[in-house]
């Protein structure tokens, strides 16, 4: 698990390594639907020209083994699908996307405080941590108004405002392709990193079919993060609640980040870059006000948006292809901009941020039809 405070780990049911478990075909499932030559746009937030030779849709975990056999997908590139929220289409994708939309949630482990939560990978995630919240539950609250799936959480190691998926997450229940079988994955076995994890480093390997969240009843609030002290006083609270940080976290992430079905975006497209702490340090002599954060012994954090800011591409527009203009992390899609235009604008912010500090930028999201 990585830094921050962890969640209450009395859980009550212990960590297991991974180990086969079985996935039972529902009675209400309905089959797998094929759909030839998918125009995906509308399912993607960059809402750039999107397609797929096959997009298969399965609402049944226990469908998927015999999806997985049919000929359709045997040696065909696989791109598993959730909200589209974190892939760039710079081609059509030669393959099949499979989405799986099943989106039941249980309680499955509860001794009174410590409580497991378990969702199909097919749930919104804003939606999903509302729920919890309904529930009398924390541990999500930071991540609220996060665009996606729960399926997406993990792969992504995804994080806001002082909390990662990883500090949250009590099992990754998978489907494993190189085994042939489904297995439950505990949070240590899932190689989370910042922003990534085992199931993205091995992407032809896992289908995450659900995922459990280890959540308490006693609010552990996480309110260190720059920001949300600030909303939480305009907003007059004086005892904050998990609700009231999702509220004060969503007002944040409404006030700096465009609306995705307003202006097609990923949220943020570069990863907060780590770098050795003398590296930092010869930054920080040169610009005294750039952001940094410890990262683990002998490396800090720098601030991505800082420095794409700082390098003059903050509300830079080619054509409809743009940074925006609030928030200089987040491309944008002005309205006709394809894929492979915005990965050019990528390339040549990252190039531009590299010559003037030495620092590499990598992104956030898959890009479809093309490298890095």
């Amino acid at each position: 698990m990585r830094g921050g405070d962890p969640p209450p780990q009395g859980s009550p049911q212990p960590r297991q390594p991974a180990q086969p478990v079985s996935i039972a075909a529902s009675e209400a499932g309905s089959a797998p639907r094929w759909t030839r030559d998918a125009d995906l746009t509308a399912r993607t937030s960059f809402r750039v020209p999107a397609r797929a030779a096959w997009l298969v849709e399965v609402s049944d975990a226990g469908s998927l083994p015999a999806v997985l056999e049919d000929p359709r997908i045997a040696g065909a590139e696989l791109l598993v699908f959730g909200g589209g929220s974190n892939l760039l289409f710079a081609a059509p994708l030669d393959g099949v996307a499979l989405a799986l939309t099943g989106d039941a949630v249980e309680v499955v482990g509860d001794d009174g405080d410590h409580v497991v939560v378990r969702a199909g990978t097919g749930h919104g995630w804003h939606g999903f941590v509302q729920h919890t919240l309904s529930l009398g539950l924390s541990g999500l609250e930071n991540l609220s108004l996060i665009p996606g799936t729960v399926g997406a959480a993990p792969i992504q190691n995804i994080g806001a405002y002082g909390v990662e998926i990883d500090q949250r997450v009590h099992a990754v229940e998978a489907w494993d392709r190189d085994a042939g079988r489904p297995v439950r994955l505990a949070a240590d076995d899932c190689g989370f990193a910042y922003r990534d994890s085992r199931f993205k480093r091995e992407s032809g390997r896992w289908v995450v079919t659900a995922v459990e969240f280890a959540l308490s009843r006693t609010p552990r609030l996480q309110l260190g993060y720059a920001g949300i002290g600030a909303e939480l006083a305009t907003m007059g609270v004086v005892e904050p609640t998990p609700a009231l940080v999702s509220e004060a976290v969503c007002r944040i992430r409404r006030s700096k980040l465009p609306d995705p079905a307003v202006l097609g975006n990923a949220g943020s497209f570069f990863k907060n870059p780590i770098v050795p702490e003398d590296h930092a340090a010869a930054l920080l002599d040169a610009h005294p006000g750039m952001p940094s954060f410890a990262a683990g012994p002998g490396w800090r954090k720098l601030s991505a948006g800082w420095l794409i800011d700082a390098a003059g591409w903050k509300g830079h527009r080619d054509g409809d292809a743009g940074v925006a203009p609030g928030h200089a992390l987040v491309l944008v899609n002005h309205g006709q901009a394809s894929g492979a235009e915005l990965l050019a604008l990528a390339r040549r912010i990252a190039g531009s941020v590299q010559a003037r500090f030495g620092v590499a930028l990598e992104p956030e999201p898959r890009i479809v039809g093309a490298s890095w």
